[in-house]
């Protein structure tokens, strides 16, 4: 049975083993994807022992997707442009790596709101982590200027230097006075999201075409985009985003490219209900 599993620490609301789990079922294959907890000292010794465990390869996520980057012997072209990876498999003995966290991004947006990126930029990105490096490049790739915007300014400053022009790094401080201009607000933080600290902030000055999009989907439904859809925007939440970045994964992983479908939304949609999220 081939066996492939998702990476993270303290990520027990993750829905990625129902949603390979689904796919698994739907296509009958007879495989197996599990959920490993592992903190951050253990990391290493378990993503380079990957065939010890049993697994062809795995999905990587908070907060490992940097620490993942440095231990690969391959990575490809959108990953080694983010400095980040989400997804490795096995080619030999070899340990290969991508992002899929980009097009999973793009294609949730295309879907969802439609037109999104029509007139451009700018863009206003919370967070300076692996999500938040993955969402930059793919504005970056649509053309779109971006803002990152982090509590810790010295991350903001370094994720902006390391794509350049078009990408510039802010204070928390300053992330009222760069809404009144943006076409999009992401947050790529941890905020908000179910048993963290909340996301504090004030969209009145966003313009009226804006667009909010959010990566967490515990809860489905966040502040921020209750907040968003009050005022009338559009509003983006981060479900669409797991389901389409998980696609070229568990092609990988199990050789079947998969589909994403309104009965597999539906079917996630539902395990989020029963969690009371």
């Amino acid at each position: 049975m081939t066996a492939a599993c998702v990476i993270g620490h303290r990520v027990g609301y993750s829905r990625s083993p129902t949603l390979h789990g689904y796919w698994l079922r739907t296509l009958g294959i007879a495989g197996r994807y599990d959920l490993v907890d592992i903190p951050q000292e253990e990391f290493a010794a378990f993503l380079t022992a990957l065939p010890a465990h049993g697994y062809v390869g795995a999905n990587v996520t908070k907060p490992h997707k940097q620490a993942a980057f440095a231990l690969l012997d391959e990575r490809d072209a959108a990953a080694g442009a983010i400095g980040a990876v989400n997804t490795v498999w096995l080619d030999g003995e070899r340990l290969i790596g991508s992002n899929t966290d980009v097009a999973g991004f793009l294609a949730n947006l295309d879907a969802q709101a439609p037109g999104w990126d029509a007139h451009g930029g700018p863009a206003v990105v919370l967070g300076a982590g692996g999500a938040g490096r993955a969402v930059v490049y793919g504005l970056h790739t649509r053309g779109l200027d971006v803002a990152v915007v982090n509590r810790t300014f010295a991350r903001a400053e370094a994720l902006a230097a390391h794509f350049g022009a078009g990408v510039t790094g802010h204070p928390w401080s300053q992330m009222l006075s760069l809404l009144a201009d943006a076409r999009l607000l992401v947050n790529a933080t941890l905020l908000g999201a179910t048993g963290q600290e909340a996301l504090a902030i004030e969209l009145s000055a966003l313009p009226e075409s804006a667009v909010v999009c959010e990566l967490n989907y515990v809860p489905l439904e966040s502040e921020l985009l209750r907040a968003a859809r009050a005022r009338g925007l559009r509003a983006v939440d981060g479900l669409g985003m797991l389901l389409h970045q998980a696609v070229p994964a568990f092609e990988r992983f199990f050789g079947v490219r998969p589909a994403v479908t309104a009965e597999l939304r539906a079917t996630l949609e539902a395990t989020l209900g029963q969690a009371g999220r």
